[in-house]
């Protein structure tokens, strides 16, 4: 008997049913349909694809630009038991032929890559030995060049329809615009119309608006008045330090994080916020791409991001699990100044970026007319700091750079230290150690399972407190037996690096398309203007701004956010309040709060009925401040 999505549901996830659209993808796609998949970040994503590829013959191809999220992906198949891996160009040849030969022994379902892959001969030659069932574009909106996260390199996924036409595609992404939604299908070559989306509303967030020029006393009392975890959103490395620590100092648990941090800093960091040993998560947008913590209660963002569809992503963190949650986005008068700077940041003059392109090429070593199809290792930090290069308009240069396909520059690709055991089991009993390193390998053999089939991650820190070594011993340990050819070892490292996508050229030949550099520019124009409108005009309700601007049409207001509060709050006092009072109070003396928690009202507005009608004699005040009907009233 056939299995049913319901089945592998339950089977490697254990849930009883799907969320809303999920079942309609997941059927779409076994269907044999090209579908584009629009669900608000918390959505369940990846269920749409992950529960077919388990039901599908051969492989499921995972398009992904989050090369630090693949492994984390990887990791939670295999403790499921699903067969899964990963390919990018941070990767060793060795590891690249390992997950090779397991995709040709059929030992793989689901191969995850990063969009450069896709320009390898070798790699495409290696799909087309191999049975691809489902390919699967996820952030789909970095296809568009309408989008606000463009990728040139994501344009290679309509070439690879060419080789598997009968194969259908899944697009998914959690925000897009309509022009961004019929880009994409355009792009991927789509037979058909099928967009499956859930509306943008998200009914349990309240968005809140909070303009005062003291951000730091603002974010204090939002967080000292709430409860649950969150996370702040800043916009630099430096701030995520500051403001973790102006926290702690107000007594609030908080951390940083930023995409600079060591793979392993990373990981204890974000392990003890999604256990609750840290309230407060203060991190740039590196954090909380598929981090799937549901009781997410607030996410601040202290600095304004320069889209909605960035906004909306990030403040869709909050409240996954469908409890009351908070958005809440903190303003000052100067914000706006900053939003349109970041045009210019964004787009510098094009002659600086001919000359950031000239001084990446020498900084590699790279003669013109050479590069092609060559990866570099490249400190970005230490590449402006040589060259005294401002960083922000420096990093924006080397991202038109590649979306002009000069280059890919791939930032942060965070590698931990992995190992495979290469000798054969029989091979081991003959080897002479020393003492400590007899020690270090019986601890990498009693801790780490795997280790002849596959590299493994391993963490040096760990090894060397149970082994009783320094690290340094550890680390020697590792490199004399991959020496001897009795272990693989590759060690950590945080690396940046440029991918030449083609031979290097003299800066004059370098021009910028319109579509990249003007085109663009005009997109991110309007949508920092709607940025703007969002964040800084209060005649409209928030999320119904966001709406609109997402092609929606929404029927009524959400009653929720800081706008649509403060026209209830300056909305007149109903008539109703006061025989509502005198019917309460005319029952027995009631206390004031008894009277504001029993109202429908608002406090204010109850305090001040009250007093009016003391003020007219209605109403006494009695000893223990009980309020009962004047003996004029009662006779009345």
């Amino acid at each position: 008997m056939a299995l049913s999505p319901h089945d592998i549901l339950s089977r490697y996830w254990g849930y009883d049913d799907f969320r809303p659209l999920q079942l309609d993808i997941i059927e779409s796609v076994l269907a044999g349909h090209d579908t584009l998949g629009l669900l608000p970040t918390g959505g369940g994503k990846s269920i749409t694809f992950q529960v077919p590829a388990m039901l599908l013959p051969g492989i499921t191809l995972v398009v992904t630009p989050l090369i630090s999220l693949m492994k984390d992906q990887v990791d939670n198949l295999r403790d499921r038991g699903i067969r899964a891996a990963y390919l990018h160009a941070g990767l060793t040849r060795s590891e690249h032929t390992l997950v090779f030969d397991r995709c040709r022994l059929g030992k793989i379902k689901m191969l995850y890559v990063s969009p450069e892959k896709l320009r390898s001969d070798l790699f495409i030659a290696l799909l087309r030995e191999i049975e691809v069932s489902l390919i699967v574009v996820d952030e789909a909106h970095c296809i568009s060049q309408w989008g606000y996260d463009f990728r040139p390199s994501y344009l290679k996924i309509g070439e690879l329809r060419e080789y598997f036409p009968a194969t259908p595609v899944l697009a998914l992404t959690a925000s897009a615009t309509p022009e961004v939604v019929d880009d994409i299908m355009v792009r991927l070559g789509f037979d058909a119309r099928r967009v499956f989306a859930k509306s943008f509303s998200r009914e349990n967030i309240s968005y809140i608006v909070r303009n005062d020029s003291y951000k730091d006393r603002q974010l204090i009392n939002i967080l000292s008045s709430t409860a649950g975890s969150a996370i702040v959103y800043v916009r630099s490395r430096k701030r995520t330090r500051e403001i973790a620590a102006l926290l702690k100092d107000a007594g609030i648990s908080a951390e940083h994080y930023h995409a600079g941090l060591d793979i392993e800093d990373k990981n204890d960091k974000q392990r003890a916020w999604k256990d609750d040993e840290v309230r407060v998560m203060v991190a740039t947008n590196a954090f909380g791409m598929g981090i799937d913590k549901p009781d997410v209660r607030i996410v601040v963002h202290y600095d304004l991001p320069s889209s909605l569809e960035e906004y909306y992503q990030e403040a869709g963190r909050a409240g996954r699990d469908g409890k009351e949650s908070f958005a809440v986005l903190l303003v000052a008068k100067t914000d706006k100044g900053r939003l349109t700077r970041m045009i210019s940041d964004a787009f510098p003059d094009k002659d600086f970026i001919r000359r950031v392109y000239e001084l990446a090429g020498n900084f590699v070593e790279v003669a013109v007319g050479s590069g092609y199809n060559m990866v570099y290792e490249f400190n970005f930090a230490l590449f402006v700091k040589t060259y005294g290069l401002p960083p922000v308009p420096t990093r924006s240069a080397m991202q038109l750079l590649t979306q002009s396909g000069y280059f890919e520059f791939i930032e942060e690709v965070s590698m931990q230290s992995r190992v495979m055991i290469t000798a054969k089991k029989e091979e081991l009993y003959g080897i002479s150690f020393q003492p400590d390193e007899e020690a270090v390998f019986n601890v990498i053999l009693r801790s780490y399972t795997g280790l002849f089939a596959d590299f493994v991650y391993i963490n040096e820190a760990v090894i060397s407190r149970r082994a009783e070594v320094n690290e340094q011993r550890v680390y020697e340990t590792l490199l004399k037996l991959s020496r001897m050819h009795i272990i693989q070892y590759i060690p950590r490292k945080s690396t940046p690096y440029l991918y030449y996508t083609t031979s290097r050229e003299l800066p004059k030949y370098v021009a910028l398309p319109l579509a990249v550099y003007e085109h663009q520019r005009s997109r991110l124009e309007r949508r920092v203007e709607a940025m703007k409108r969002f964040a800084f005009v209060d005649d409209e309700c928030r999320v119904n701004v966001m709406l609109r601007y997402f092609g929606e049409k929404p029927e009524q207001e959400c009653g929720k956010c800081d706008v649509c509060r403060g026209r209830r709050k300056r909305s007149p006092v109903p008539d109703s309040l006061a025989s509502s009072l005198l019917y309460m109070v005319g029952q027995r003396p009631r206390s004031l709060a008894y009277l504001i928690n029993e109202s429908s009202c608002r406090k204010d507005d109850v305090i001040a009925e009250v007093r009016r009608l003391v003020a007219r004699g209605v109403f006494v005040i009695n000893r223990g401040d009980m309020i009962s009907l004047s003996s004029h009233a009662d006779n009345s």
